[in-house]
């Protein structure tokens, strides 16, 4: 995960929900091949056909409302999404998107200052959006440290792993400091 990310826009409206990001029929696999192949059929019918890895969708309030499934950022991710920039969003989305290594971006205003195919430049860190094409800028509060080393390391999992990985390597008996 990149800090300053760069990709194409897809532009969604308001209230899309799992369903129209992932179809319930599709809730019996994890198959990544299988979710990429029919992320947003509903939404954004040519999505799956035509979208690329490093992409960002750009959508307006409410965006992964309904269902609390993994399966919708689960998609996303194995699409390649780079990063997903709304007016608002579903709690449990938002976080399931960051747990999974998805960055979720609330940017008010954000879909008024983008049409589809222009392109983004999202700096996690400073916390602006720039309309590349356009040449115009919104501010969004920046990724807390917590999240972004949450989304550094490709989700909750992935960051679990590796503390559990590098507390196997201290020698017996060391303290380790909380945070490290």
């Amino acid at each position: 995960m990149r800090r300053v990310i760069e990709g194409r826009v897809w532009v969604l409206g308001d209230d899309v929900d799992t369903d129209q990001i992932i179809s319930g029929k599709y809730l019996t696999t994890i198959d990544p091949e299988l979710l990429k192949r029919h992320v947003l059929e509903i939404a954004l019918p040519e999505f799956a056909a035509q979208a690329r890895p490093g992409d960002v969708l750009v959508a307006g309030v409410n965006f992964g409302s309904g269902s609390s499934r993994e399966h919708a950022p689960q998609a996303l991710r194995a699409i390649g999404v780079a990063a997903i920039v709304a007016d608002s969003f579903a709690r449990i989305f938002y976080r399931n998107a960051i747990n999974l290594g998805v960055p979720a971006i609330e940017a008010r205003g954000v879909r008024a200052i983008f049409q589809a195919g222009e392109t983004a430049r999202i700096d996690l860190t400073d916390g602006t959006i720039t309309n590349v094409t356009q040449g115009r800028t919104l501010r969004f509060p920046p990724i807390p440290p917590h999240l972004l080393e949450l989304l550094e390391a490709g989700g909750l999992v992935e960051k679990v792993r590796r503390e559990l990985a590098r507390e196997a390597r201290l020698p017996s008996g060391t303290v380790r400091e909380p945070g490290r």
